[in-house]
């Protein structure tokens, strides 16, 4: 059953006067939702946010250029992505760990990782990152890691274990029936799979990750928000507004992107089918994956 002749079953076409009432509706609220974008724009206007205050990009006061500002925002982006840059890859690799323990028969090993799991889950980021600046003694840049990559991982490792669970049983079967022991089979066969199928909410999770970053401004650390404080305080607090309206447009910009990155992944992995593998019966004996042609 082709995918339109499947929808068309799971719910009845709507008809003209749905349609009808579906295009007013869609009409009046982006009527209302313009009407307010105005009402705030000179409401804005009002309070005086669009003087002369956004001169601070082109002609900044103290005897500063323009490029001082500039590319002080540019270091605060290139510090924000660093520590994103250095927290996702040993947040997935600790996930990687405490999905395969996770995962285990085993209670005694099992049983401390859902707990260790569970509390890292559990616990603020920018707790973490105090008990990593204040009790480790950590410079403010791998304080931020350290809670990144630990609240991080235990996400991704829920991610990977529900990857691992929606696996058909006879990935493993197959893995072992060719005398692969059962880390090999995992890394092998299954993890592979596993990474191709959840990593469009990898991805997500990691934009989750790169937003979190953020939180580095209250330990010290010099990110985007901590870059935009500083400019603030120097040039004094009327700048305060047209500051954050730049220091929010990049990180929409930056988070947007990562989000687009996502979804085309997914598209992508969707028509090939998401990038899961056929089970071909093979007989009496185990099931054998037969990629997709």
């Amino acid at each position: 059953m082709s995918r339109k002749n499947e929808s068309s079953v799971l719910y009845d076409a709507p008809g003209p006067k749905t349609l009808r009432n579906e295009r007013i509706v869609s009409i009046v609220f982006l009527t209302l939702l313009a009407a307010g974008a105005v009402w705030l724009v000179l409401w804005m206007i009002d309070l005086g946010l669009f003087d002369d205050r956004w001169a601070v990009f082109t002609d900044p006061p103290k005897g500063q250029s323009a490029e001082v500002v500039w590319t002080a925002l540019g270091k605060g982006l290139l510090t924000t992505l660093k520590a994103a840059a250095i927290a996702a890859p040993l947040a997935l690799a600790l996930a990687f760990v405490l999905a395969t323990l996770r995962t285990s028969r085993l209670k005694v090993v099992s049983g401390p990782a859902v707990a260790v799991i569970e509390f890292l889950r559990g616990m603020p980021v920018l707790l973490m990152m105090f008990f990593g600046l204040l009790a480790l003694g950590l410079p403010a840049l791998w304080a931020v890691v350290f809670g990144l990559a630990l609240y991080n991982a235990a996400i991704v490792a829920e991610i990977l274990r529900a990857g691992l669970v929606a696996l058909p049983r006879g990935q493993f079967e197959a893995g072992t029936a060719i005398g692969l022991t059962k880390w090999q089979t995992l890394r092998m066969i299954q993890l592979p799979q596993v990474i191709r199928l959840m990593l469009p909410s990898l991805i997500s999770q990691f934009v989750v990750l790169l937003k979190d970053s953020s939180l580095g401004f209250i330990v010290g650390y010099e990110e985007l928000l901590r870059t935009m404080q500083l400019n603030y305080s120097f040039f004094g607090d009327q700048y305060r507004f047209p500051l954050f309206i730049v220091v929010l447009a990049i990180y929409l910009a930056v988070n947007i992107t990562l989000s687009r990155i996502a979804v085309i992944v997914e598209r992508r992995l969707s028509s090939k089918g998401g990038g899961a593998t056929q089970l071909k019966d093979a007989g009496d004996g185990p099931e054998v994956p037969v990629q997709k042609p």
